[in-house]
C-alpha cells in the first residue's frame, strides 16, 4: 500500500504566529502556498507541516497519494479509491469517503483507535 507523501496537519489559531514560530526550527513554506488564505506547507529536510487556520478541528496525520514529498508528482502510485477498497476490505471505518466511481482528486477520512484523524488526500 502505497500513501504517497506524509504530513502533519495542524489546526492553528493565528497561522502567521504557528509560521513565524516552525520558521525558528528551520521550516521554509513551499513555494505558491498562502498564508493569507489560512494555510501553508512548510518543510524542512524530509519533514513536512501543514498549518491550517479555521479549516480543521483536530491536528491530524496527512497522506496524499501520487505526490513524493517535495509535492512533486511520484509514479506509480496508489489512486486513493483503490487504497479506500483496501482498507474498507480490512474493516476500517470511514468518516469521510471517496465517491468509489470517480477519478482524479479526492479524499477520505478515518480516526485511529484513539480519535486522531487521517486523511488521505489525492490532489492528481
Amino acid at each position: 500500500m502505497n500513501l504517497g507523501a506524509f504530513s502533519v496537519s495542524l489546526a492553528v489559531k493565528d497561522i502567521n504566529a504557528s509560521l513565524e514560530f516552525y520558521k525558528k526550527f528551520g521550516f521554509e513554506a513551499l513555494p505558491g502556498c498562502d498564508p493569507a488564505q489560512g494555510w501553508t506547507i512548510l518543510k524542512s529536510g524530509d519533514t513536512v507541516i501543514g498549518l491550517f487556520q479555521g479549516m480543521f478541528e483536530k491536528n491530524m496525520l496527512t497522506f496524499n497519494p501520487g505526490w513524493d514529498q517535495n509535492a512533486q508528482e511520484a509514479n506509480p502510485f496508489t489512486d486513493v479509491r483503490e487504497l479506500q477498497k483496501s482498507l474498507k476490505a480490512q474493516g476500517v471505518k470511514f468518516e469521510t469517503e471517496a465517491d468509489e466511481n470517480g477519478t482524479g482528486p479526492a479524499s477520505f477520512t478515518v480516526l485511529d483507535p484513539d480519535g486522531n484523524p487521517i486523511l488521505v488526500d489525492q490532489h492528481r
